[in-house]
């Protein structure tokens, strides 16, 4: 063990996640600990951390972490690096916390435990939940006898995980089993810890699809202890989330809920069973009254801290460090997990590598591949290609029956995945970029936009391909600066405060730049796209320009006389083919908007006439909102968070008018063919018709 300052314990931490920062918290509070250095691959979340906790050293260099002299090593990295740094870190001879679970296999966990031995140092696992304080006081009550013997524990618990941000795939898609090593074993071991030693595990999952890149995203386990029978319930799909114990005993019944922080009693009340059962669920909802508001009062003084547990497991193993305590939880109670786990998780991971081995089948060389197939201009696009007896490739999120079909090859991945990106891409001669994240979190469309087109850009350059047609948006322009009487053209000026608008604006114009930037200084064939609102059947669903969907309502924002920047979907397919085939257009950008013009009040009535009463639609002024933005942006500022509406993004919201058609006109050779009046006429084939004028174009140089 290294030495420290008299009474100092010298700790470093290894990984910069989502879980450093309660230990940090945690560890910070107690004054006989030093924090030396933290360490992770990436260096910037590392130096985040060291700045916001005061810590001295940020390294991606575990060898530099050991400079600092650390006493202990907490190993809070994902679970397939457990085994290897703990190995090192004992190797540095520094005891060793590592995030649960242990490691991956039992061999794993025994030469983890071995090295301990040998070197005379002390190996625990952080299994946090049995530290958080409402499973302690169902523990107590259960020891004690208050409520009868266990008979049956039930957990149940949902969750999510951030969104895949794009590149190389993390262990969370890539593992068949992550989801059950990651939270799976929190219930196994808390099971134990209320029935006694595991005599049968039993562990199941399936996948719903509902999460295209968590395989299984349903995990159930029944187990037999020696007091009794359990369960462990493991959904990413149930809603709200939950994360609930349940203790049945012979005289009461304890029900534990952890994001509420509350441990309920029913106990067997005398009299008779009826009257018992009412009053306990009486009492026990007068109690809830009380002290649900008083947690939420707590957490929001910060005497409750988030993820409690955690924080207090990271203490535990520091005190008993610090007072040559025995560690709180021993490396063999790692490991009981980790072989329960092991079968399943293995079956559960091999599945998973067969699929994705099997989504890089060798493949035939096509005419086209097609990003976002799956999509409402995807999918015109893939009719009318096959219309053209063009042999089609297309690259989905889900496997899709509506795109299977003769003369089309069907690759299923992420466009963030680099790999089945440069997979899809080979052996296409054209390769039309249509897809992107057109909702969720900023890793939603940082993977599916951003990452998706540099993986499309990179693969185009590495194969060669005989064009890329890449699909950008007029979001990308600057719509709260612009002078409505000067025209929009391809020279406008671009959007000044990206991430003011939000990730979908943000993510699309860093999309456009990374092809733009490919084709000044790479060499790159392409030609970029930006279509007005694609509208066609079906596309009534979606709000137009100028009016924003909350809460299940539309609101129209602004004047009903405001035009929309319209254009019908088969039109939009041809403007593609075009970028395709003419020469001419190599290398350039082209706004693809019917000159006819719609006002938003003429095609909300229509939508709101086919839609009838499932459409609850509101006309709010522009002033009006402005108003409502201000008192948002004052209450973000008093809260410290970002708001989601902003009076930037409220001026933003004027729809684009006054195009500027010569290029898609002169150098594709790009005119209408159905056009907007013919296109809402069938869309709208029972409504009356709408009044479309046809705006005067400047003339022809």
């Amino acid at each position: 063990m290294n030495a420290g300052s008299p009474g100092t314990l010298r700790i470093g931490i290894i990984g910069a996640g989502y879980v450093a920062r309660h230990h940090l918290a945690a560890l910070k509070r107690l004054d006989f600990v030093e924090l030396v250095g933290i360490c992770d691959l990436d260096l910037e979340a590392a130096r985040r951390l060291a700045a916001e906790f005061g810590i001295p050293l940020a390294t991606a260099g575990l060898a530099e972490l050991g400079g600092r002299h650390p006493q202990a090593i907490y190993v809070l990295t994902p679970p397939s690096s457990h085994a290897a740094l703990s190995l090192r870190a004992l190797d540095m001879g520094c005891h060793v916390f590592v995030e649960k679970p242990m490691a991956e296999s039992v061999a794993e966990c025994d030469a983890m435990i071995a090295r301990a031995r040998e070197k005379g140092l002390v190996l625990s696992v952080d299994h946090s939940d049995l530290f958080d304080p409402v499973i302690v006081q169902a523990l107590r009550l259960v020891r004690s006898g208050a409520c009868g013997e266990p008979v049956a524990v039930d957990v149940l618990r949902s969750s999510d995980y951030a969104a895949y941000g794009g590149g190389p795939l993390p262990d969370m898609v890539k593992q068949g089993s992550y989801p059950f090593r990651d939270l799976g074993v929190h219930g196994l071991y808390t099971l134990e810890a209320f029935i006694g030693a595991l005599e049968r595990v039993d562990i199941r999952c399936r996948g719903t699809g509902r999460t295209p890149n968590l395989k299984f995203d349903e995990w159930e386990a029944s187990v037999d202890g020696a007091h009794g029978s359990g369960r462990l319930l493991l959904s990413w799909n149930v809603r709200p989330m939950q994360n609930r114990l349940i203790v049945h005993c012979t005289r009461g019944v304890i029900e534990v809920d952890r994001f509420l922080q509350t441990c309920r009693v029913r106990r067997l009340l005398p009299g008779p069973k009826f009257i018992g059962i009412v009053l306990g669920a009486f009492t026990g909802a007068l109690r809830d009254a009380v002290r649900i508001p008083w947690n939420v009062l707590r957490f929001a003084t910060g005497s409750l801290r988030p993820s409690p547990g955690i924080q207090a497991s990271a203490q535990a193993f520091a005190h008993a460090l610090h007072d040559g305590q025995p560690a709180p939880v021993r490396a063999e109670d790692g490991r009981r997990p980790v072989a329960w786990m092991q079968a399943a998780c293995a079956a559960a991971d091999a599945s998973r590598s067969e699929e994705l081995d099997a989504r890089l089948a060798a493949l035939e060389p096509v005419d086209a591949l097609v990003t976002g197939a799956a999509g409402f201009l995807g999918r015109q696009l893939v009719s009318s290609l096959r219309k053209r007896g063009q042999r089609v490739r297309v690259l989905v999120r889900r496997a899709d029956a509506g795109l299977v079909q003769a003369g089309v090859q069907v690759v299923v991945g992420d466009l963030g995945d680099p790999r089945i990106v440069d997979h899809a891409v080979a052996g296409a001669g054209t390769v039309y970029h249509v897809g992107a994240a057109m909702s969720g979190s900023q890793r939603d469309f940082e993977a599916g936009t951003v990452w998706g087109t540099r993986n499309v850009v990179e693969s185009c350059l590495r194969h060669g391909n005989a064009r890329l047609v890449h699909v950008s948006s007029l979001s990308v322009l600057d719509h709260a600066g612009r002078d409505p009487a000067v025209p929009v053209n391809e020279m406008s000026r671009i959007e000044p405060h990206p991430a003011w608008r939000g990730a979908y604006t943000q993510s699309k114009l860093t999309a456009e730049q990374l092809v733009a930037e490919a084709i000044r200084t790479r060499g790159l064939r392409a030609v970029i796209l930006r279509p007005g609102q694609i509208v066609g059947p079906g596309s009534e669903h979606v709000t137009p320009n100028g009016t924003l969907a909350i809460a299940g309502r539309w609101i129209a924002v602004g004047a009903a006389s405001q035009t929309l920047p319209l254009v019908y979907v088969d039109d939009v397919v041809d403007a593609l083919l075009l970028a395709a085939q003419v020469a001419p257009a190599q290398g350039q950008l082209f706004h693809i908007v019917d000159p006819a013009t719609v006002t938003q009040g003429d095609y909300l009535a229509r939508v709101r006439h086919r839609r009838g009463k499932a459409l609850r639609l509101l006309r709010c002024p522009a002033a009006a909102l402005m108003l409502l933005a201000v008192g948002v942006e004052l209450l973000g500022k008093l809260l410290g968070r970002q708001v989601p509406l902003t009076r930037y993004r409220v001026r933003s919201l004027r729809p684009l008018a006054n195009f500027d058609l010569r290029a898609a006109r002169t150098v594709l050779g790009w005119e209408p063919r159905v056009g907007v009046r013919r296109g809402l006429q069938l869309m709208f084939a029972d409504e009356p018709a709408v009044a479309v004028a046809r705006v005067p174009q400047v003339a022809d140089e």
